[in-house]
């Protein structure tokens, strides 16, 4: 991450007093930056500008920089002031006159401790943008029919995060997976089924699945993706196997792969990945309990980079193919859906309280209760799809700060 600070300064104060009174503000930080001054010529090309202001009576001269500032970077102002030499009030009606003229802005004002804390969090988010920028994620096939809700608006994805979306046919893949050679799969099959047929038929699927995980590799490398989602439930009726194990290894790998062709699911995981640095259980809620707050999610497949342990099974839907029963470590996660125009996201905390593993759901199950019972009521009355991202760690304040707009 890399910080610059730029100042405004009102010609009526004394440099060497206003330059004192700079050098012991940013001195309390501890924060690495570098000292811009006047010179606004970088601007917006860092992972977070701070403009300093110094001292009152600087409103106009940043009136009449802000039509150059706005052509360098399209990121909120971000108003940093000691307080010193009415430099609050100036911020003040800086940002009023932002709000006026419909452009976003914050006031960074506080104790030390606060304001370094503030910077280092919008030092990450900024840095998060960055990386994103440029990326390409491949959606493999068209979202599966019943996702009647979770599409994405490629242009508004591409003009706010700079992502862009590669489509992909799923007839690109059955063209490739006869070219890859399938292997004898030398792992241990894990499986808790007391029926001898599921291990036996796990064991029979397990090369074809590898086979569609080394396919998708190859359609990774071709497009250059750093991420995709596929309409996996056609390889049901196409090659008689499943998608669950090669999207596991390929998000352990650090390519986020999401399932049926969810648009804003995979958008949700790539951004969580920017900025956490973590995988994401990709599920839908089976039950909820309103009054307190318990959810049960379940999928077929979990990033294995995010359990303990795991064992296959069948699909559960079709009973074919592989899925994986998941168990991740019992703790703190957050939930996290962005919309598929990016007008709203949903984020909210809670404990993980157990795994199980029900024969009549998904084969991975979390049972995790929100830390705000209350929250339990928008995925009954206004949810974003129905497949929400599971994040190891409680992450809401900074998630929340990546998107300001439209969160729960």
């Amino acid at each position: 991450m890399n910080i610059a600070i730029y100042t405004l300064t009102s010609e009526l104060h004394d440099e060497q007093a206003v330059g004192a009174v700079t050098r012991e503000f940013l001195g309390s930080l501890h924060v690495a930056y570098d000292f811009k001054g006047h010179d606004y010529a970088d601007y917006g090309t860092h992972s977070l500008d701070l403009i300093y202001v110094r001292t009152g009576g600087t409103e106009g001269i940043f009136k009449r920089l802000l039509p150059q500032l706005r052509l360098q970077s399209a990121s909120p102002f971000y108003l940093l002031t000691s307080g010193k030499s009415n430099s609050l009030a100036a911020s003040m009606e800086i940002l009023s006159y932002l709000r006026q003229n419909g452009f976003e802005g914050e006031i960074i004002h506080g104790t030390p401790d606060y304001i370094s804390k503030r910077i280092g969090l919008l030092a990450q988010v900024g840095e998060v943008r960055r990386k994103l920028s440029g990326s390409r994620l491949g959606v493999i096939g068209e979202p599966s029919d019943w996702l009647i809700s979770s599409h994405a608006d490629a242009n508004k994805v591409k003009e706010q995060w700079g992502i862009e979306l590669v489509r992909v046919p799923m007839q690109e893949l059955l063209d490739t997976l006869p070219n890859v050679p399938v292997h004898p799969v030398e792992e241990p099959t894990p499986t808790t089924s007391a029926c001898p047929c599921v291990a036996d038929a796990v064991r029979q699927a397990l090369p074809g699945a590898h086979q569609i995980y080394d396919a998708l590799r190859m359609l990774v490398a071709k497009h250059q993706l750093q991420g995709l989602t596929i309409r996996c439930f056609d390889l049901l009726t196409t090659v008689h196997n499943t998608g669950c194990v090669a999207l596991a290894k390929l998000n352990s790998e650090g390519i986020v792969a999401g399932c049926e062709g969810d648009v804003p699911a995979m958008l949700t995981m790539k951004i969580a990945q920017a900025l956490l640095g973590v995988s994401g259980f990709q599920a839908n809620p089976a039950s909820i309990n309103t009054e307190t707050g318990e959810i049960l999610f379940a999928h077929c497949t979990i990033p294995f980079n995010m359990v303990e342990r795991y064992e296959y099974d069948t699909h559960f839907e079709s009973g074919i193919g592989v899925g994986i029963r998941g168990y991740m470590k019992e703790g703190p996660v957050t939930l996290f859906k962005v919309s598929g125009d990016l007008s709203r996201c949903f984020v909210e905390e809670g404990m993980l309280e157990r795994s199980q593993g029900n024969p009549d759901l998904c084969r991975t199950q979390q049972v995790i209760r929100l830390s705000d019972a209350s929250k339990a009521s928008y995925f009954l009355t206004n949810p974003i799809g129905n497949h929400h991202v599971i994040l190891p760690g409680h992450h809401k304040e900074v998630l929340s700060l990546l998107l300001k707009k439209g969160c729960h």
